[in-house]
């Protein structure tokens, strides 16, 4: 009897960490196109599905990433994500893509993915990439080159800083329909409503006027 308490205890314990772990689920059907419209619509996960019988090609197809990003802003850099709200046909599929443009010395600035791995690949120009990991923090970098690949694990600080003197393009997937961002000095000092100053004041070790500072930037 105590061998079969243990083999449940087990199965519950495996089936706890493979929930755990799930992000995006895997799809119990061919597709799932998502809709806006509840009426008739079967909701699975993430965004009610579309009726199978009214889906198009046009329901799993999205142009334009061929057209370049603005990238005349503070940092040089634009980027044009596809996840599911612009591809209906990637609900349930547990990927997105992005298409990434710089400037020369432009900044895709410190972020996270809250719900998705990345994986990139340049196509134009060199890119100085890296990441963070959690506490110790130890930093991995790598300069890329045209055709070089890299990625970035889920839920960890990263970046790309076009180092060239020329424009450089990448494009890049995610492991889930809706990636989610989290760029990290906009969240700092520029969430809604602001944190209290005191906060970032001990947080960081700094002057009151340096957070100050900070928060008006963004």
């Amino acid at each position: 009897m105590k061998g079969v308490h243990f083999l449940v205890t087990l199965a519950l314990l495996a089936l706890a960490t493979s929930l755990a772990s799930a992000y995006d689920p895997s799809p119990l059907q061919d597709f799932c196109v998502a809709i806006n419209n509840t009426n008739s619509a079967v909701f699975v996960n993430g965004k009610f599905c579309k009726d199978p019988a009214v889906v198009t090609a046009d329901d799993f197809f999205f142009p334009g990433l061929n057209v370049p990003g603005n990238t005349e802003n503070k940092v040089g850099f634009s980027v044009n994500l596809v996840n599911v709200d612009k591809l209906p046909g990637l609900n349930t599929l547990g990927i997105s893509l992005a298409r990434l443009d710089f400037a020369p010395y432009g900044l895709n600035p410190p972020h996270i993915h809250p719900r998705g791995t990345e994986i990139l690949v340049v196509v134009e120009g060199t890119l100085y990439v890296g990441f963070v990991t959690s506490n110790p923090n130890k930093l991995f970098t790598k300069v890329l080159n045209k055709g070089d690949v890299f990625v970035f694990p889920i839920g960890l600080i990263h970046f790309q800083f076009n180092i060239g003197q020329t424009n450089a393009l990448a494009f890049a997937g995610l492991s889930s329909q809706n990636p989610g961002v989290i760029t990290i000095a906009n969240a700092v000092f520029g969430s809604t409503p602001p944190i209290n100053p005191d906060v970032l004041v001990k947080a960081f070790q700094v002057d009151k006027n340096v957070i100050d500072f900070l928060q008006k930037q963004f």
